[in-house]
């Protein structure tokens, strides 16, 4: 039926040459079911594209019933696959807008067939996979199992001799994947059916046949085919026949599709009557069709614009590593203990997946004019974005003050209500359990994010602050866009709405309010909020009050910088710091717009972020921390230790600074660490207050 002989296939891209199949021999029947089986890499698809003459041997021989190709040519190919195989894939390959009926016919249109026969030959081969009853549904309304006995089907329709099976079970759960091998192994019955799969177990239960490769090479056949061929004639070149439909055959449908329109003649005549507003619209329609196209290119081009960041992760590469490490065969034989590596090559794999990019030398590159790349570029060219700390604060109807993200400055509870539902921490001493560089510890505060309300809009070209394709895709309701650092704009959904969560951390609610609606919700009480409308004028002058990171931390006696951001003693007295920023109009997404351009309720432009990067740079704990490189100056200590014993000192003079709560603490969980769960030292722990466990930890060290 099949035969290959020393067939070799390399890939070449420059001087990297990956060998795919090594003189491969290999015999088919003319009715079995063939599972080939091997690790990725081993050239499975490629032997099943050479038999399917979807790719060209380099060397060897495929010989079809004694007919060489070694001279084929594409067209003798084409006949082949028409005639003599079918394919089904793992991705079903089917027309989404056409019924399972037409795209079961598409097979036999190039061959010519009469639509009657086509249409009966179509229905015949889907009874024939049980899908007799869904004739005229489309392919999104079929599982997947189903969609695949529809190219199970497709594949049969020309009553190929070979069955080729790509991963047919790769996207279908465990009973469609066993329903869909019953049926490939009953076609097997009167054919050969070649099928490449990674999943042994199918291949054990179904296939007649079990070949496997690695590296392109046979390592094992369970069922080998010897043709003997000294009695047989040697192979020659021979075309299977015609690859599609004849000029008569087209000429016939032709002429019929005109005859049984017979005023086609009249409008063809009027049509060119008018030939000049034809054309007219013609160049209209591709005039718009090119506008449209550019829009979508646009669209999407904002959505997902190319980001490139200063380290990257990439996950496809690290899964694809653990998949095939779950899907690794066992060499040993199972009789004593084996070591297993999967974890720490996986651990390897991870490492391995972070990039760095070098960002310096790309934005010189990119800052060229004469450089190629700022011929492609559209309209908004290449922005910078820059990730600026702040916090920003204003005041609720009954004048508290809340932070925006949604921690309400009071003297008695600066954590409030809101920090059930959104807390953003400014520096946990819990989490410093590194001991090992005592110099990074303090950086949490510095490194807090900004107002999760507020959004950078996208800039426009020039000296322009917001982008044509955000005002393109915004309808401005109400004032006026942006036009200086201190101005912002209310940012509302198509419905005109905003989350209620959000609108008592913009201070429009009282947060007394919400404090009795959080309490309602955790004890369980029904809750029934009412509709709450405003007008645009409520929120145009609303006023508020943006703190920067650098301003939020005071230098002590000793030099050292603190974080007061959350003290509520503390923050009026840097609010003079704060910059007041206006809201000046309300938007909302146009009806047509598909995505949200801004990420925020509040849209704030470049110009506050570059002012924000000026006022850090020219911050006095900034100015001492460059004038300081080598010393953390929240806490003293230096970055990298030079040695263990700078480490320790490092520590204990770390330690020795904290506050007495601080040191209670840690003294506590030193304790735990040492005795455990010993029930004297719980209960002596217990009697003892924070000062007396200050103490035992100043007298330790």
């Amino acid at each position: 039926m099949l035969q290959l002989e020393k067939i070799s296939k390399e890939y070449r891209t420059g001087d990297l040459v990956q060998k795919a199949l090594d003189q491969v021999d290999i015999n088919f029947r003319e009715s079995e079911f063939v599972a080939i089986l091997g690790p990725s890499g081993s050239g499975k698809t490629t032997l099943l594209n050479i038999i399917g003459g979807l790719d060209r041997y380099d060397s060897g021989d495929l010989i079809i019933r004694g007919n060489s190709t070694k001279k084929y040519k594409d067209r003798d190919w084409d006949s082949y696959r028409n005639h003599t195989i079918g394919f089904v894939f793992q991705s079903y390959n089917l027309i989404p807008h056409q019924s399972v009926l037409a795209n079961v016919e598409l097979a036999l249109t190039i061959s010519g067939v009469s639509r009657g026969e086509r249409r009966r030959r179509a229905k015949e081969a889907l009874e024939k996979v049980g899908l007799g009853d869904h004739l005229h549904k489309r392919p999104n309304q079929l599982s997947g199992g189903q969609m695949q006995r529809v190219a199970i089907a497709r594949a049969l329709i020309n009553n190929p001799d070979i069955l080729l099976a790509d991963e047919p079970t790769g996207a279908l759960d465990t009973e469609t994947s066993l329903q869909v091998m019953e049926l490939l192994q009953e076609v097997a019955k009167d054919r050969l059916v070649v099928m490449v799969t990674h999943n042994p177990e199918l291949a054990e239960n179904y296939a007649t046949r079990i070949v496997r490769l690695r590296d392109g090479k046979i390592m094992d056949d369970s069922n080998p085919y010897l043709v003997d061929t000294t009695n047989l004639d040697p192979p020659t070149h021979k075309n299977l026949g015609k690859a599609s439909m004849s000029f008569l055959t087209a000429l016939s449908l032709s002429f019929n599709n005109l005859r049984t329109k017979k005023g086609r003649t009249l409008l063809t005549a009027f049509a060119g009557s008018i030939g000049i507003i034809g054309i007219a619209l013609i160049l209209a329609l591709s005039n718009g069709v090119n506008n449209y196209i550019n829009d979508i290119q646009e669209s999407t081009m904002l959505s997902y614009p190319i980001t490139i960041e200063a380290q990257t992760f990439d996950l496809a590469s690290m899964m694809a590593a653990g998949h095939e490490k779950s899907n690794r065969e066992v060499t040993h034989e199972k009789d004593g203990v084996y070591s297993n590596s999967r974890d720490v090559e996986l651990a390897a794999n991870v490492v391995m997946s972070f990039t760095k990019n070098n960002l310096t030398d790309f934005k010189k590159y990119l800052d060229n004019p004469d450089n190629e790349i700022h011929q492609y570029l559209g309209e908004n060219g290449i922005n910078y974005s820059y990730p600026v700390k702040f916090d920003v604060y204003t005041y609720d109807p009954e004048d508290v003050l809340i932070n925006t993200d949604g921690v309400v400055i009071e003297e008695d509870d600066k954590s409030s209500t809101f920090s059930r539902f959104r807390r953003r921490g400014m520096g946990d001493m819990s989490s410093m359990g590194n001991m090992g560089n005592m110099g990074n510890m303090g950086n949490m505060g510095m490194m807090g994010s900004s107002s999760g309300n507020f959004a950078e809009m996208l800039p426009g070209q020039g000296e322009e602050l917001i982008s044509a394709a955000i005002k393109d895709n915004y309808d401005l309701l109400y004032g006026k866009w942006p036009q200086d650092y201190r101005e912002v704009i209310l940012v509302l959904d198509k419905n005109n709405e905003i989350p209620l969560t959000t609108l008592y951390e913009l201070g429009m609610l009282p947060s007394a309010e919400y404090k009795e609606l959080v309490d309602k919700i955790e004890n369980g009480e029904e809750i029934a909020p009412e509709t709450i409308r405003w007008n645009y004028e409520d929120f145009a002058g609303k006023i508020f009050y943006l703190l920067p990171a650098s301003a939020q931390y005071e230098k002590k006696e000793n030099g050292r910088y603190i974080f007061i951001g959350e003290d509520p003693e503390k923050l009026p007295e840097i609010m003079d710091e704060a910059i007041e920023l206006k809201v000046v109009g309300v938007i909302r997404p146009t009806q047509e717009s598909e995505t949200s351009f801004i990420s925020g309720v509040i849209g704030y432009t470049q110009a506050l972020t570059d002012y924000l990067i000026d006022y850090t740079d020219s911050s006095p704990i900034v100015k001492d921390q460059k004038a300081q490189p080598e010393v953390n100056i929240l806490n003293g200590l230096t970055f990298s230790p030079a040695d263990e014993v700078t480490k320790i000192q490092d520590t204990i003079k770390y330690l020795s600074g904290l506050n007495i709560s601080e040191k209670a603490s840690f003294s506590i969980g030193i304790m735990r660490s040492v005795y455990g769960d010993d029930p004297q030292r719980g209960e002596m722990l217990a009697n003892m207050s924070e000062a007396e466990l200050a103490g035992a930890l100043d007298q330790y060290l």
